[in-house]
This record gives C-alpha cells, structure tokens and sequence, in this order.
C-alpha cells in the first residue's frame, strides 16, 4: 500500500469518526438556528482579529478581547452553542492528535 492509499483511507475513517459525525450535525443544526448562527459568526470574526493581532506581536487591544470574551459567555449561555463548543473541541483533538502522529514519524528529518 503507497502513502496516498493509506492517507485516503485515513481521510475516509475521519469522515466515519464519531467525532466528525457529531462536528457535521452539530453544524447542520447551528445553521438552522439564525440567531445563533449571528451570533457565533460575530465570535468567530472578533476572535480572528485577535489571533491575527497576536500572530503579528502586536499587542492586543484590551477592548477586542474583552468584547470577544463577552460574546464568548453570551453564547455559552446557550445550549447549542455550548454544545458546538464542546464538539468543535473533540474534533480539533482528534486532528491535532492525527496530525501529531504523523509530524513524529518523520520528526528525525524535520530538525
């Protein structure tokens, strides 16, 4: 078996995982609830410009994470939203973990 076998077979077993199943509903079922949706898009925008402020060393406007840590627990006050949290961050585990697997395997030339 080549490695482009085994990576399709790998890519074929994520889209299976629990994980994953569970990541798709959830975002079916937040994209049915507009409000929510609204809302975490406004998260979802806030929380970029403070990644990419932080990514640049520029040091973050305490207003920008303030507001973005406000609409954070606005929306952990809700069940679906906290639920797709919850499941965002099992999902995100289990790629890293994959991802982690792999990077190791050939950790001997990457130094």
């Amino acid at each position: 078996m080549n490695v482009y076998d085994t990576a399709n077979k790998l890519a074929k077993e994520l889209k299976e995982s629990p994980e994953y199943l569970e990541y798709k509903k959830i975002r079916e079922e937040l994209d049915r609830n507009q409000e929510v949706k609204a809302k975490m898009a406004e998260f979802e925008k806030a929380r970029y410009e403070v990644q990419l402020e932080s990514l640049k060393g520029e040091e973050q406007e305490k207003n920008k994470l303030e507001e973005m840590q406000k609409i954070y627990m606005e929306l952990v006050q809700n069940d679906l939203a906290k639920r797709y949290f919850e499941i965002e961050l099992k999902f995100n585990v289990l790629l890293a973990d994959v991802n982690k697997i792999i990077a190791e395997s050939v950790q001997d030339v990457l130094k």
